[in-house]
């Protein structure tokens, strides 16, 4: 058996008949015939059913058909992943971010992709932080902006930066003239907070009941409602100074500092193992890496640096 009987099987098998899966191997007719029944007789059972209308698989011949399309998807990828590594990096790659970053940095991050890594498909995910967490660990993302990251099996990460959370207000109300709010004044008024397994929604109530201060708020896994909410409904929302921009640069909203703790977390730039592109998801990490650190020294992006700038690649 090898991989050109297990290919012209499965031709035959999703074609349905003969004369077809001829045309499309582009093949002649007797020919395929002959490797079929040589495939037929070194497994020493039926696998097709001949008949007016064309060929019924067996049962011995579905369960073929099921691994040889596995083992043809594992060839494909086997050959896709070592092109990848042998030429500039190429291919999807898919980027999770978190919804509190994903406004301020998405356009950018596509701009200076399509700049620097013009062969590389982006694909972003937006998601609220702890489901990105879910994501990454199952494979299904590349690359992602985690944060509070946890170390965890089959991925490797680049710590970039702390960033503190804020107290965000509209733009009339009494507390937004404020320097500051302690921690402990803010739930005096109505707070709206993303729910569980949200990141700032863990470290917010760890902080909460570190000082044994009670805490009510409503749970909304939407940013643009959580923006609603504050702008119009009255509620008090605690997200990055990122998480607004637009809604500060419009008047309205208006951020105040936490303080008495401050609360605040670590953002990393996560890579899976488990990528089938290694050489392309690496290299969107370190240009989303690099990206944001340009943000953060020119003050567009609210946070401190954790060490220097590296050109290395991120751990594998």
């Amino acid at each position: 058996m090898d991989l050109r009987q297990l290919k012209y099987f499965v031709q035959i098998s999703d074609s349905g008949n003969f004369s077809r899966a001829a045309e499309v191997l582009r093949i002649a007719q007797p020919s395929l015939s002959q490797q079929i029944k040589s495939l037929e007789e070194e497994l020493g059972v039926q696998l097709l059913v001949r008949h007016a209308r064309g060929v019924t698989v067996t049962e011995q011949g579905q369960q073929l058909y099921d691994r040889a399309c596995r083992i043809l998807q594992e060839v494909d990828d086997a050959k896709d992943s070592i092109r990848l590594q042998s030429s500039d990096p190429s291919g999807r790659v898919t980027v999770g971010l978190p919804t509190s970053a994903c406004r301020g940095i998405s356009v950018e991050l596509i701009r200076t992709m399509g700049r620097l890594l013009p062969n590389v498909n982006l694909h972003i995910v937006e998601a609220m932080t702890g489901y990105l967490d879910e994501l990454i660990q199952a494979g299904r993302l590349d690359v992602a902006l985690l944060y509070n990251h946890k170390a965890f099996e089959h991925v490797a990460w680049t710590e970039m930066m702390t960033e503190e959370l804020m107290l965000f207000v509209r733009s009339h109300h009494s507390l937004a003239k404020r320097k500051s709010v302690p921690f402990q004044n803010v739930f005096k008024s109505p707070v709206v907070l993303p729910g569980r397994p949200n990141v700032a929604r863990a470290l917010i109530e760890q902080l909460a009941a570190r000082h044994d201060i009670a805490i009510n708020v409503k749970d909304c896994d939407s940013l643009p409602a959580i923006a609603k909410m504050v702008c119009h409904s009255g509620f008090l929302a605690i997200m990055p100074h990122f998480a607004f921009l637009d809604e500060i640069a419009r008047g309205e909203m208006v951020a105040v500092p936490i303080v008495d703790p401050t609360p605040s977390w670590t953002l990393s730039v996560v890579v899976s193992q488990r990528t089938m592109n290694t050489r392309g998801s690496e290299a969107v990490a370190r240009a989303m890496a690099d990206l944001i650190a340009d943000m953060v020294e020119h003050g567009t992006w609210r946070a401190r640096l954790r060490g220097g700038r590296t050109n290395k690649p991120l751990p594998a």
